[in-house]
């Protein structure tokens, strides 16, 4: 979840969880089994005290969160109310004129039931005029068609941009609008423009409701190894390119071993100056992508940063249920399916890594991106809506961090009545390789430059294994953490 602007909320939240925990720890007759009469106790054998605490245990778990959600509802009711996100689905506005293009002789593949697969297929029948014809036609549908060409893709986004900027230019000088109308106008064509300066690669571009974007950092086409970053709550197309973020990579630090073959793209990106920008989906790629360079600068390397769904706004109920990641899990598994099959796709399946709310997307997505990420990295998660590593259903490698100083931590890990996201995947029993943490500073501290968070990050998308260092039991602090892969070697 994002840091800017939501610090009371998770103040608050989190003094919450403890008052609530504490309250079942001081109160564990309440969800207790009764206590056996003397004579079955003398006969109780060890193992069965044991489950008897365990069974304690879960009841008073199960306690806090019913005590939680309550709280959360009626505390925020109103708030969260008011906050409610709709989950944007399907293909974007321009679809219909679309599918009634005639021009090519052919019907075109229909973008809310055609696979990636089939429109690769498609676009590989095409000339390369007839490719850009229809990026110039349709930009929002081609920019957003998983399965098109890499580079047909940034073209045509680019297109969509300029026209929806010069939509809202028109729209800040109605003076039909009210002034609030006219102000909103102007900040999206102002972030419009952002996203065109320079030679951004802008991947997806989704104009509808709060916005929606995927951008690349590297030249995805010539990479041998890649990340997608699926970052958390409270991200949209205004605050993905927050001013406290790099708006664009620059070229500056680019390493002599990249410049001699560099592409479109394939400078390295200059770090995030402090650690608040690398908690911005643009800082997270930016600093992925440096550690990735200073670790194999003879390596090329691309980070996609993949806000392609809707996400929760602040800590009301969208961000307690699972109602939008049901919603994004399905885009990004076709956005991965549509990264392997098209025209100028990575060399290698990408690891995926994702942040808080973002892990919730990818547990749901966990059993269908199998063939198409080698890696699922959960970072900060409120859980996976599974209990473990094999309800994931998926045949990629399994890895999870969370830190001590992560509020995230307070947050109670079941689910009951839809609300809260299921175990904690940073739990020894969850099953995943837990992954050292040291140096990392809060809930968007991950990807801060020289965390060994970011740096083991790094180490699993080069599929450098032997390098991997893991948390050390529970402490996820511990600077001493091990290697922990060795049966991956």
């Amino acid at each position: 979840m994002a840091q800017r602007g939501q610090h009371d909320e998770r103040k608050r939240y989190a003094r919450g969880a403890e008052v609530l925990e504490a309250t079942a720890e001081a109160r564990p007759a309440a969800v207790a089994a009764p206590s056996p009469s003397p004579t079955a106790g003398s006969t109780l054998a060890p193992g069965g005290r044991r489950g008897r605490r365990r069974r304690a245990g879960r009841g008073r778990r199960t306690l806090v969160a019913v005590a939680l959600a309550i709280t959360t509802v009626t505390g925020t009711a109103g708030w969260a109310v008011a906050h409610e996100q709709p989950a944007v689905t399907g293909p974007p506005p321009g679809a219909a004129a679309w599918r009634a293009d005639d021009s090519l002789g052919r019907p075109l593949p229909d973008p809310a039931t055609a696979s990636p697969t089939a429109v690769a297929r498609f676009f590989a029948g095409l000339t390369t005029a007839e490719q850009h014809t229809l990026a110039q036609r349709h930009p929002l549908i081609t920019g957003n068609l998983d399965g098109a060409p890499i580079t047909l893709r940034y073209a045509a986004n680019a297109r969509a941009l300029a026209v929806e900027r010069d939509r809202e230019l028109a729209r800040a000088r109605d003076d039909g609008l009210t002034s609030q109308g006219r102000d909103r106008a102007r900040d999206r064509a102002e972030r419009y423009a952002a996203l065109l300066a320079g030679d951004r690669q802008i991947l997806a571009f989704d104009p509808r409701d709060r916005g929606q974007v995927a951008e690349v950092y590297g030249d995805l086409t010539r990479a041998r190894r890649t990340a997608v970053i699926v970052p958390g709550s409270d991200i949209d197309l205004g605050s993905y390119a927050t001013p406290t973020a790099p708006a664009t990579p620059s070229r500056a630090a680019t390493t002599t071993a990249d410049r001699a073959d560099a592409g479109p793209g394939e400078g390295v990106s200059t770090p995030p100056a402090d650690a608040e920008a690398a908690a911005t989906p643009i800082g997270m790629a930016t600093s992925l992508r440096s550690e990735l360079a200073r670790q194999a600068p003879h390596t090329g390397t691309a980070v996609i940063s993949w806000t392609g769904y809707s996400t929760p706004v602040g800590l009301g109920l969208d961000a307690a249920t699972g109602r939008l990641a049901r919603a994004g899990a399905p885009r990004l598994d076709r956005f991965l399916a549509g990264l392997a099959a098209a025209d100028g796709a990575p060399a290698a399946p990408p690891t995926v890594l994702c942040h808080s709310y973002g892990s919730v997307v990818c547990g749901l997505a966990a059993h269908r991106i199998g063939p198409d990420a080698s890696d699922l990295v959960v970072l900060g998660s409120p859980g996976t809506r599974a209990d473990s590593v094999a309800d994931l259903e998926t045949n990629a490698r399994v890895w999870a961090a969370k830190d001590g100083s992560d509020w995230i931590g307070k947050i109670p890990h079941v689910e009951l009545f839809g609300l809260g996201h299921g175990a904690d995947p940073a739990d020894g029993g969850f099953g995943a390789r837990r992954l050292s943490t040291a140096r990392v500073d809060g809930h968007a501290g991950y990807f801060a430059p020289n965390t060994e968070s970011v740096r083991n990050f790094a180490r699993i998308t080069l599929g450098d294994f032997d390098a991997v260092r893991c948390a050390v039991d529970s402490d996820s602090t511990a600077a001493d953490a091990r290697g922990c892969v060795s049966d991956l070697l």
